[in-house]
């Protein structure tokens, strides 16, 4: 078991939290900062988490739910007030209602994370701080301890699991619920370089393109809330085109940005195209040790438009355009 020390501090009002692992800080750190990877140990193996948004950087929200083995379902939140890595980040831990919105009845604690490097890998510290007594005794008489053991148990697996997360394995998909398709990439570049290069009309069109044959006539990017985008593709003889548009609902360069998007109705649409789901993307970038990981997490109208689209070879286009970009914008 990593957990070394679990110590409640009743005058300071802090819990302490230490755990080693055999691997090099950077390696856990992005363990924390990778949703898929936090996923797998964040909740006890009873209660697994899902992740529906992390965004790492301060100032950004993550929220998650964990699901427990009568499918009961219990959701938190975290808001990101400090950042420096790889060495520590803080944020605001709380939880949700049943309907998404924060569980004011429950109380709500500072946390802050600590990695450092051990003669044998690395040192994770986390300490907890309680607004009073009574909240701190109330989180450790809901298990908090136990809880904790059980999900520090899964960190050693997810740490020593370097192909399921490595950048070569392309583009990922990723089903959520009902209705939620996140798709994850790692670019091989900055996370303002990939900002750069999905809002800049002059290098979108240069990777933004799926399969071979295919051009890009009308690009134009939105970056700003409440702006509107506009995308047109074109095959190379000029017997299809397809396009889409949409609003930008939030934007925070270079970490997150937030459209709809809704496929527009053209002359020559590839066949069995639909043009009337609006959906929800949310983009978040956020710096691993390879590059930048891109999540993409969908909102579909229902779970029929969400099976019609992957059955498309949406992700597999997704992919081209990728390894376009790496290749071809940036350096």
């Amino acid at each position: 078991m990593p957990l070394t020390g679990f110590t409640t501090n009743a005058e300071e009002l802090t819990l302490t939290i230490t755990a080693e692992f055999p691997v090099p800080v950077k390696r856990l750190w992005d363990a924390y900062m990778d949703p898929r990877q936090l996923e797998k140990f964040w909740g006890p193996p009873t209660y697994p988490a899902t992740f529906t948004r992390h965004d790492a950087f301060p100032g950004g929200l993550s929220t998650y739910v964990m699901t427990g083995p009568e499918g009961d379902t219990h959701g938190g939140y975290w808001e990101w007030l400090t950042l420096d890595a790889p060495h520590s980040f803080s944020y605001l831990d709380g939880f949700l209602t049943p309907d998404g919105q924060r569980n004011t009845d429950l109380p709500t604690t500072r946390n802050t994370f600590t990695f450092e490097a051990t003669a044998s890998g690395s040192r994770l510290r986390e300490v907890s701080h309680f607004n009073s007594a009574e909240e701190l005794e109330q989180l450790v008489a809901m298990g908090m301890e136990e809880g904790t053991r059980e999900a520090m148990g899964q960190i050693d697996d997810v740490v020593a699991d370097l192909k399921s997360f490595a950048a070569e394995r392309g583009t990922q998909p990723q089903l959520i619920g009902d209705t939620q398709l996140r798709v994850s990439r790692i670019i091989r570049g900055s996370a303002e370089q990939v900002w750069r290069a999905h809002v800049e009309a002059d290098l979108m069109t240069r990777w933004m393109l799926g399969p071979d044959g295919w051009t890009m006539p009308v690009c134009e990017p939105a970056a700003e809330v409440g702006d509107t985008y506009r995308y047109e593709w074109e095959n190379d003889d000029a017997t299809q085109r397809f396009g889409f548009t949409g609003e930008v609902l939030e934007a925070e360069a270079p970490y997150r940005l937030v459209t709809t998007e809704r496929m527009l109705s053209l002359a020559g649409m590839p066949e069995g195209s639909d043009s009337s789901a609006t959906t929800q993307n949310e983009m978040t970038l956020t710096p691993v040790e390879s590059g930048t990981l891109l999540t993409t997490l969908i909102t579909y109208p229902d779970a029929k438009t969400r099976e019609e689209v992957l059955a498309t070879g949406m992700v597999d286009g997704m992919e081209l355009s990728y390894a376009r970009l790496e290749s071809a914008v940036l350096p």
